[in-house]
C-alpha cells in the first residue's frame, strides 16, 4: 500500500478529484483523505502559486512514497482542451537579470557561471497513452503571447503554470518521486483570463480522470 500526496492548487481541481470521497480534515490547507485503489491518498488543495505549492508539498510530502499534481494549465505549443502527461518541469522565472537577458538555471542551484540543464524529470508514465510536454511553472499568470513564445524558445516548454515545477523541486529535495497531469484551458493570450474561468472545470475533470487511472496503475 503506497501513500499518496495528491496536490491541487484550486478547490474546483481537488474536488475534481475521486469526487464525494474521503475525510476532510483542513487545517492550515484543505486536506481530504481516503482510500483508493488500495493505497491511501491525502488530496490537498494548495491555492495558487510556487510559494503554496511547495509549502503543501513539503508539510504533507515528506512521509508520502509519491508526489502527484493534478488540475490546469495555459498552452504555448500545445493543444487546447488535453490533458498532457508532464514528463519535465521548469521554473521559468528562476534565474539571473543581467542588462541584456535573462538567464534560466535549475531552480535551487546557483543562478551564476555556465547554464546547465534546468528541469526536473518526473518519474516513468506507466503507459497512461496521454501526450508528454514539458512545463513552465511561475509567479504569474501568462496572458501575453509575446512572453509565452519567449518561455517556450528559451526553455523548450509546451505549457505554462504557477504550481509544478515547485512541487517537482520539492520533491527532489525531499527524495520523492513525483508526477503531474494537467489539462489546458486557454492558449496564454490576451483572452486566457475569460478561457481559464470558462473551462475551468471541464479541464479539472479531464486531470483528475487521468490522475485516478494513473493511482490504479501504480504499484509501490
Amino acid at each position: 500500500m503506497a501513500r499518496i500526496l495528491i496536490l491541487a492548487a484550486l478547490p474546483e481541481e481537488a474536488d475534481a478529484l475521486f469526487p464525494g470521497e474521503g475525510v476532510h480534515d483542513d487545517g492550515a490547507f484543505a486536506v481530504r483523505r481516503l482510500a483508493a485503489h488500495g493505497h491511501d491518498l491525502a488530496v490537498v488543495t494548495t491555492g495558487l502559486g510556487k510559494v503554496h505549492a511547495a509549502l503543501a508539498a513539503g508539510l504533507f510530502g515528506a512521509d508520502a512514497d509519491l508526489l502527484l499534481m493534478s488540475g490546469t494549465c495555459g498552452a504555448l505549443d500545445a493543444e487546447a482542451g488535453r490533458a498532457y502527461w508532464l514528463a519535465e518541469a521548469v521554473q521559468h522565472d528562476y534565474g539571473t537579470v543581467r542588462p541584456d537577458r535573462f538567464d534560466r538555471y535549475r531552480a535551487g542551484d546557483w543562478p551564476a557561471g555556465e547554464a546547465g540543464e534546468v528541469h526536473f524529470t518526473a518519474m516513468p508514465d506507466p503507459g497512461l497513452g496521454l501526450p508528454h510536454a514539458r512545463i513552465a511553472s511561475g509567479d504569474s499568470f501568462v496572458a501575453c503571447p509575446d512572453v509565452g513564445a519567449g518561455i517556450a524558445r528559451g526553455l523548450g516548454a509546451a505549457l505554462v503554470d504557477m504550481e509544478v515545477g515547485a512541487v517537482a523541486q520539492a520533491a527532489a529535495r525531499l527524495g520523492k518521486p513525483w508526477a503531474a497531469i494537467k489539462a489546458v484551458t486557454d492558449t496564454a493570450d490576451e483572452g486566457s483570463s475569460r478561457d481559464f474561468h470558462a473551462n475551468l472545470l471541464r479541464a479539472a475533470q479531464s486531470a483528475a480522470a487521468e490522475i485516478e487511472r494513473l493511482v490504479a496503475r501504480i504499484a509501490l
